[in-house]
């Protein structure tokens, strides 16, 4: 009963802070040209397998109050959640933590690339549009995951107190 509830008190803390990272920062958070500075947590799931479930949480929550004040198109909903849920499963199982960063850059780009292409676009959009709503996705990623989200994981790896924290809840 004590793992359950700790995992679960795990996976609330990263949602919360997703979803608060997301709002606090929401100029950034939902631009066009946007860095989700919460998505630096996505590396977690190397460490954590509660971060899955608290990342995925986290963006729908993040996205519902995005939409709810205009800053969002309600395809992001479902389709940023989504893109979240796989590159979280992806990065738990990564097989070193500089490749942890790769799976959200990638299912970002492509998968809320696209989602924006086809909801602000239409279907017929230009092959260049797909092309630069995919690269301006992605480079925010890159900067969210590999340059915030890179050092988050070595600190915990590094920080002898985060370090206890990693194989307390590691094995949940």
């Amino acid at each position: 009963m004590l793992k359950k509830t700790s995992s679960l008190a795990v996976s609330a803390i990263i949602a919360a802070a997703y979803a608060a990272l997301c709002l606090l920062l929401a100029p950034l958070s939902f631009a066009g040209l946007q860095v989700r500075v919460a998505e630096a947590l996505c590396v977690l799931p190397f460490l954590f397998p509660q971060a899955v479930p608290g990342l995925t949480v986290g963006c729908l929550l993040a996205n519902i109050i995005g939409v709810s004040m205009g800053l969002s198109v309600p395809a992001d909903v479902i389709f940023g959640t989504l893109a979240t849920l796989i590159a979280s499963v992806a990065t738990a199982k990564m097989p070193s933590r500089w490749l942890a960063p790769l799976p959200p850059v990638l299912c970002n780009a492509l998968i809320v690339g696209i989602m924006l292409t086809v909801t602000l676009g239409g279907k017929d959009s230009a092959p260049l549009l797909y092309l630069y709503n995919i690269l301006s996705v992605g480079t925010g990623e890159l900067i969210a995951c590999f340059g915030l989200g890179l050092p988050l994981l070595l600190l915990f790896e590094k920080n002898p107190r985060l370090h206890e924290i990693v194989k307390r809840y590691h094995n949940l």
